[in-house]
């Protein structure tokens, strides 16, 4: 089946991204008429997501394409953008916003940041089983399937992904055997959910004032750490010259370079030793330690931190995390492009489990929220870390601030860290509400 999109060139693809996001950033400036209205609704991050998601639905563009030769052979084909965005631009963004960061202040922030993260952890726990009771007692058959093709064993898959990553959604695939044929359609709707919940995230961080007065949250920490990296930033301020440009871009691609030398050599050793594991349990546990993704964003955050305490940092008066947030529009562009919204209803059943299991997420996680009076960006960035991993929570914690990035990215790290354990533990649940 030949479903190329009109535009299958990758230069061609990442300018119309770059158009999209050109108009996103003219419109949000314009300041009469009916943008402003627009943009005090829904923020210039979701359209930058949104826009490309369009593009994508109506056919313009698409991150995987499949073609037939004429010789009847299926070629699948896809971009490479997403790839370059995710191991170059978002290391490099990582390390810009990182370079100012005052880690003292970061760990200021306190305990509601973790409680709000293992809240998110827990609610993908019970919200898996939760999910296929509520939804077999109205369609049984949709969590349904024995042996390799049950539903439960896919599901876990979903939870690997929803509170670790990629590498913890591939041990739990080894670990429960589910049907690699079948594996495509878990695939997909852990794409569709974890992206409208990333959007609604999005939405939510333009009415964060009017949801932190109902949670009644106290945001003197993070309001703190803000007002300490901005007051830093004009202290150093200064008009930025080509050289304070190429000096930028050299301290940043320099310490991705690093990153990705390290990560090669630490997520092989690691894979190799994990694999030495008697235990399968145990072993899954510590697959993400052969993930070269993982390696090598916490290398470049470390390189970072590390920068942080020389006078590297001045160059955050130069503009290092405007150039950061460059970086990090054209990661969610390239994220946006992913989301298909006509596939949405390809599959109902599979697709209602995934976003009942995600509304228990966000439920436990208001409930609690409310309840210690977290900030906003706690819940926000909590779930991300938890759902998106290291990819996309640094995003979310960098639209209330740049100097916010880094604790996106250490609570994606405790993610991978506890991802496969919690995830076995949902399943459990799983296979027990399956069965009941």
């Amino acid at each position: 089946m030949d479903n190329s999109p009109l535009f299958t060139n990758d230069a061609i693809v990442f300018g119309l991204l770059m158009l999209a996001l050109g108009f996103v950033f003219y419109t949000e400036n314009i300041k009469s008429g009916f943008w402003p209205k627009f943009y005090k609704i829904v923020p210039g991050l979701f359209m930058a997501y949104m826009v490309p998601a369009i593009l994508n639905s109506i056919g313009l563009i698409s991150p995987e394409w499949q073609t037939t030769s004429e010789a009847g052979e299926i070629v699948k084909h896809k971009t490479s953008i997403y790839y370059v965005a995710s191991r170059f631009l978002l290391p490099a963004a990582l390390v810009l916003m990182t370079l100012s960061i005052d880690l003292k202040a970061v760990f200021n922030l306190g305990w509601k940041a973790l409680i709000m993260f293992f809240t998110g952890t827990i609610g993908i726990v019970i919200g898996g089983p939760i999910a296929i009771l509520l939804i077999s007692a109205v369609s049984p058959e949709t969590v349904g399937g024995v042996g390799p093709d049950a539903v439960w064993r896919g599901l876990s898959t979903l939870a690997g992904s929803w509170i670790g990553g990629g590498a913890n959604q591939t041990a739990m695939l080894e670990i429960y055997g589910y049907n690699q044929k079948l594996y495509g359609g878990m695939v997909f709707v852990d794409i569709v959910v974890a992206n409208v919940w990333m959007a609604v995230l999005l939405i939510g961080i333009g009415k964060r004032d009017r949801i932190n007065k109902w949670l009644k949250a106290d945001t003197s920490s993070i309001e703190a750490l803000k007002e300490k990296v901005s007051t830093f930033s004009e202290s150093v301020k200064r008009n930025p010259t080509l050289t304070d440009y190429m000096l930028i871009l050299a301290i940043a691609f320099g310490a991705v370079s690093i990153a990705h030398l390290c990560s090669g050599y630490l997520a092989p050793f690691f894979n190799e030793a994990v694999a030495g594991i008697a235990n399968p349990t145990t072993r899954n546990m510590f697959t993400f330690l052969g993930s070269s993704f993982f390696w090598m964003i916490s290398i470049a955050t470390i390189i970072a931190i590390l920068l942080s305490y020389t006078k590297a940092k001045n160059y955050e008066g130069a503009g290092a995390s405007k150039i950061g947030s460059i970086f990090i529009y054209i990661l969610v562009a390239s994220i946006g492009m992913k989301m298909d919204l006509t596939m949405i209803f390809d599959n109902l059943g599979l697709i209602a489990i995934g976003f009942v299991w995600m509304t228990i997420h966000a439920v436990l996680l208001i409930l609690v929220a409310k309840l210690i009076r977290a900030p906003y960006f706690f819940l926000a960035v909590g779930s991300q870390a938890n759902v998106g991993g290291a990819a996309s929570a640094p995003i979310v914690a960098s639209a209330f601030h740049p100097s916010l990035a880094t604790v996106g990215v250490l609570l994606a790290v405790f993610g991978y860290a506890v991802g496969t354990i919690a995830a076995i533990g949902c399943t459990i649940l799983m296979q027990l509400a399956a069965a009941s």
